[in-house]
């Protein structure tokens, strides 16, 4: 089963945003978990919460460029997890591979699109597939709206 994040924006009656955080099972378009915060909160912050409030086993996830931080990586080998998440056009490599560190997943991710390039890195780890979790809020949007009726943040959160 693979995961997915989505953050979208969602504008309460007061105005102010709120991001909604979701992790979307990609062959079914479930959602495993939401999580809804202020626009203060970085999606990065969100993360491992996400990943701990999945009680299935996680094979794979796909995120964007927000999430290529190594504490990300390290959440998701902690579990087992292949990461998807393409790292910025100017991205280094914090560790070189004349270490005796096994390769981190972030490298490896640079390297191969370094050496057949993004949208065929993109292709061969399956990325695509986060459109999945985009069109799952695309439909809640369209059946919910994209407006939150409640003023109080605990009840926009229950909403």
């Amino acid at each position: 089963m693979s995961q997915f994040d989505v953050s979208e924006r969602l504008v309460s009656l007061t105005q102010l945003l709120r991001l909604f955080h979701l992790s979307v099972d990609e062959s079914t378009g479930a959602i495993l978990t939401a999580v809804v915060t202020t626009n203060d909160v970085h999606d990065g912050e969100v993360f491992e919460d996400l990943l701990d409030s999945i009680v299935d086993a996680i094979k794979e996830v796909s995120a964007d460029g927000a999430y290529n931080q190594s504490h990300h990586y390290d959440a998701l080998i902690e579990r087992n997890v292949t990461a998807a998440i393409p790292p910025r056009k100017n991205a280094k490599i914090w560790q070189h591979g004349n270490c005796s560190v096994p390769p981190h997943p972030r490298y490896e991710n640079l390297r191969a699109i370094r050496k057949q390039g993004r949208k065929k890195w993109k292709k061969q780890a399956h990325y695509h597939r986060r459109s999945l979790a985009e069109t799952t809020m695309f439909r809640l949007k369209t059946i919910f709206g994209g407006q939150m009726r409640s003023r109080n943040f605990d009840n926009q959160a229950i909403e």
